[in-house]
Order: structure tokens, then C-alpha cells, then sequence
């Protein structure tokens, strides 16, 4: 069935970052959109990012790398639409991983952790998870691409997800990578002391 093509799904409003916007925030000296572009990018895969039409700082955060940015004109409708636009802009018939963009802890190793799972189970929806608790990214398989077409609001494929709970296979990755997100700036303030002083703890 061939690699899966990587859906970054970055056309969100950041609503309660009070003018900041997560997508911006800096992770390692790196924007986030850019970094989890970046960390999709190294899988090999293709890669493409819905954005919004006025959100031309993100559009710049990536405007140097091999991404097709996919517009997504009713983006204030929810995750939904930026879904049914990255579907229709598909390159080709195969599996698609959905990414959301603003989950800081993700990274190439976790993306390539369900690549190779998907090429074991190709038929099988495949969940990141932590400790049981089922997240992202997300695959689905080739045959399940085109129901994502009728996605409304912003639940995302919550329910299509839920239809198909057999062949849902929750997919193990370290820590909290695959549920972590980070909305307002005191949690983005938190996770990123956390995240300093656990790196100077290993030096």
C-alpha cells in the first residue's frame, strides 16, 4: 500500500494563548510548526500542512521547506475542515497519518514508530498512545481515506475513529509524546522550565 502521506493539521486559532500563538512557540531555538514539519519531513513521506489564509507567520515559519501548504478557506469550522482539505489534496491513494501541530513532545522517532506499524497492519487505524491512553499521530488506512471526507466540526475523526473501534490498534510511545499539548501560555511556560531543567539534569 506504499508510505503514508503525513497530514499537519497547523490552521487552528491558538484561542486561549491571548494573542501568542503556540504554533510559534519555541522549541529548541525552533518554531514548533517547524519543528514538527521538520521531524515529518525526515520520515521520507510526503508531507502537507493546512493553514488558514490569513495565517502568513506560520506560512513563513515553513516557507524554505519541501511542505505543500493546503488552504483551508472554513478553517474557523474546526479540525474537521482542515481534514477534509488535506484529503482532497492528497498526492496519492494510500494511507494518510494526521499530525496535529501543536504536540511539542512529538518527534521523527514517533512518526516513524507508526510508519512501521502501518507497513505490519496495513489495514488497521493506528493510534499513538501513552500508558493506554490512546492520542496522536493517527493512521488510516487507504480505504478508510475517503469517509474522512464527511468529517463536520471539531471533533476531528473522533467518530469515524469510534465506528470502526475493531480495527483500532492503540500504538505505545515513550513518556507523554502522544498526548501532550500545550494551549495557554502558563503551560507552555511550564513544559518548557521542565524541559530545561531536565536537560541540564543530564549533562
Amino acid at each position: 500500500m506504499g508510505e503514508p502521506t503525513i497530514l499537519i493539521l497547523a490552521a487552528g486559532r491558538s484561542a486561549r494563548m491571548r494573542g501568542a500563538d503556540k504554533l510559534l512557540m519555541q522549541v529548541d531555538g525552533v518554531a514548533q510548526l517547524r519543528r514538527i514539519a521538520l521531524a515529518a519531513l525526515a520520515t521520507g513521506c510526503p508531507v502537507l500542512v493546512a493553514l488558514a489564509p490569513e495565517q502568513t507567520a506560520r506560512r513563513a515559519a515553513i516557507h524554505d521547506l519541501p511542505v505543500r501548504v493546503v488552504v483551508v478557506a472554513d478553517a474557523d469550522e474546526g479540525m474537521a475542515a482542515s481534514i477534509r482539505a488535506g484529503v482532497r489534496a492528497l498526492p496519492l491513494v494510500g494511507p494518510v497519518m494526521i499530525v496535529p501541530a501543536d504536540m511539542p513532545a512529538l518527534g521523527e522517532a514517533d512518526l516513524q514508530v507508526l510508519i512501521a506499524v502501518q507497513g505490519a497492519q496495513p489495514g488497521m487505524i493506528l493510534r499513538g498512545a501513552a500508558q493506554g491512553r490512546p492520542g496522536h499521530p493517527v493512521i488510516f488506512p487507504p480505504d478508510l481515506v475517503g469517509a474522512l471526507q464527511g468529517l463536520t466540526g471539531d471533533a476531528g475523526a473522533r467518530e469515524l475513529i469510534a465506528r470502526h473501534a475493531d480495527r483500532v490498534q492503540l500504538v505505545p510511545l515513550p513518556r507523554q509524546n502522544a498526548v501532550l499539548d500545550l494551549d495557554t501560555p502558563e503551560e507552555w511556560a511550564e513544559w518548557l522550565r521542565n524541559r530545561e531543567a531536565e536537560s541540564r539534569g543530564k549533562q
